[in-house]
């Protein structure tokens, strides 16, 4: 047990601590759980960073929903093959307003369901933010751009974001996705519901970059040896903090020197 409780302002003295500053544009990938005790839970670690952030600051979550896929590529775990035509026919249609983020924890999640928040529209890597970039950041999402130039991370990029990974490591860090959209890289085809523009239910396919994370944790370590990163503790958590073009750029040079590319 840590020895004082964790809450709302001394979650927000180790943000501070660790470098977040006033206005920032940041990148939050979070576990809650490793923060340690929490009095008000996800809701106090929310209230903290916008806290740190101000009212001249945005903060940026996952709200994925990779769920929302065609069956024959799920494997954790696998359905019948009979199944399938069933899901493709009867899987909800994405709705920004509505879908719950997938896989990312109850931080992101509870940003996905702030006061004000924008989400993307895409039905597979959507995002969602809180603050005065929120709509700008969130504006443009293309269909074949999970995390490429056309999604809210190229728009991160370009507005000099940072990037908090609070308790997670670099295999949960997507700016390292953004890069491989700038090298070679295979393609695959996606499927998923979608609301048409008169909004009706659809599943759709199409095809887009297929991204890998498994590498990214030695990426990631390749990326701290340099310098640019910040490391501390908020809460009970190990907590990076780092610019994401920085995060980017190195990518861009790491993969092609360590990864199998076509």
């Amino acid at each position: 047990m840590p020895d004082r409780p964790h809450t709302r302002a001394t979650i927000a003295e180790d943000l501070a601590a660790l470098g977040l500053r006033r206005g920032d544009t940041v990148l939050a990938h979070a576990s809650l759980s490793s923060v340690g005790w929490v009095c008000g839970g996800a809701v106090a670690v929310v209230q903290a960073l916008i806290d740190v952030l101000g009212s001249e600051g945005t903060l940026v979550v996952p709200a994925q929903t990779m769920n929302n896929s065609d069956p024959r590529h799920w494997t954790s775990p696998p359905v019948p093959e009979g199944w399938w035509p069933v899901i493709r026919r009867s899987m909800p249609a994405f709705d920004p307003r509505i879908t719950p983020s997938w896989g990312i924890g109850a931080i992101g999640e509870m940003v996905r369901q702030w006061p004000g928040a924008v989400r993307s529209n895409h039905p597979h890597t959507s995002f969602a933010a809180v603050g005065a970039a929120a709509g700008e950041l969130m504006a443009e999402h293309r269909l074949d751009s999970h995390l490429g130039e056309h999604s809210p991370l190229g728009a991160l990029e370009h507005a000099g974001a940072r990037v908090l990974l609070l308790g997670v490591g670099f295999n949960s860090c997507t700016a390292f996705h953004l890069a491989e959209y700038r090298v070679p890289a295979p393609r695959t085809e996606f499927g998923g519901a979608v609301l048409t523009a008169s909004g009706d239910r659809e599943w759709i396919t199409y095809t887009d970059v297929a991204t890998n994370s498994d590498d990214f944790t030695d990426l990631g370590e390749a990326f701290e040896n340099t310098g640019a990163v910040t490391k501390a503790q908020v809460g009970q958590a190990v907590t990076r903090l780092f610019d994401l073009d920085k995060a980017v750029a190195h990518a861009v040079a790491w993969l092609p020197q360590h990864r199998k590319l076509p």
